[in-house]
């Protein structure tokens, strides 16, 4: 299977085969991710996760994204249709996204309490998701849980890049190998945190909910975020544990892809 239809939209898909008896892992990639961004330097970390646990893995790029159906008028004024945004995103895309889209998909796909693995972005779906929804366990990889100013500016930066003027090595020339339709994919993430009102964006209450087994893992020198993320997630779901990586930045299965790996495994060993 390489596609899936929720409400009318299709998504890319890529199933990793793994024990039926063991809950499956469900990959949700970073704000400028995709099935196929979750590729780093030679290596398919899904992949690598779901041999090295026996487990079989879904990863899937969410609209917008990689080779799924994209948003209209992704710039233009926030509008719906059903639970799709068709406009430019609003301050609640990651809730709309953890509490109504990964559930219709989780449904269609007929996975039950998976266990979440989310980078960045969506290890913010995950712990929303885990907040209201039953899973197996959660595994966010540099979440955020409420907006920094250091990521704003590592935002703005992106922004920067994205519009140089074109090259062979250019920020825009190396995510349109991974989106069909790069604009579409960039604008949608670099738009709403840039707004004003994304400022305001807090999942620490929603959080104390999470009842699941929980790892957060982030990189030492984080560009995007300081490790009081994961702090925060802990002070309110205290069963919580923390796995801080050295010598790596955000994205820790293309920094450290061996200790990460490290890291999960005896996690998933021990769950029921």
């Amino acid at each position: 299977m390489n596609r899936i239809e929720i409400a009318g939209v299709g998504l890319e898909v890529k199933v990793i085969e793994g024990a039926p008896d063991r809950a499956p892992l469900v990959f949700l990639h970073e704000g400028l991710g995709s099935v196929s961004m979750w590729k780093q330097r030679g290596r398919d970390w899904p992949s690598e996760l779901c041999a090295a646990t026996g487990r079989a893995g879904w990863v899937y790029s969410r609209r917008g994204y990689g080779q799924s159906d994209p948003v209209p008028n992704v710039r233009g004024a926030p509008g719906w249709d059903g639970f799709w945004h068709t406009g430019r995103h609003e301050p609640d895309y990651m809730n709309i996204e953890a509490w109504q889209v990964l559930p219709a998909l989780l449904q269609e796909a007929g996975l039950h309490s998976p266990v979440l693995v989310g980078h960045s972005d969506g290890a913010t779906i995950a712990l929303l998701h885990a907040s209201r929804h039953p899973v197996t366990a959660c595994i966010a990889i540099a979440p955020h849980v409420t907006v920094e100013d250091m990521a704003i500016e590592a935002i703005a930066h992106v922004k920067a890049m994205f519009q140089e003027p074109s090259s062979t090595q250019g920020l825009r020339q190396r995510l349109a190998k991974h989106h069909a339709d790069v604009d579409n994919a960039f604008w949608q993430w670099n738009d709403v945190w840039l707004s004003q009102p994304f400022s305001l964006f807090d999942i620490r209450t929603d959080c104390q909910h999470i009842e699941a087994p929980l790892l957060l893992v982030q990189g030492e020198q984080d560009e995007y975020g300081s490790l009081q993320q994961l702090q925060w997630v802990q002070d309110a779901a205290p069963q919580a544990r923390q796995v801080v990586l050295e010598n790596c930045g955000h994205a820790p299965h293309r920094d450290q892809c061996d200790a990460l790996t490290a890291s999960v495994v005896p996690f998933l060993a021990a769950l029921p």
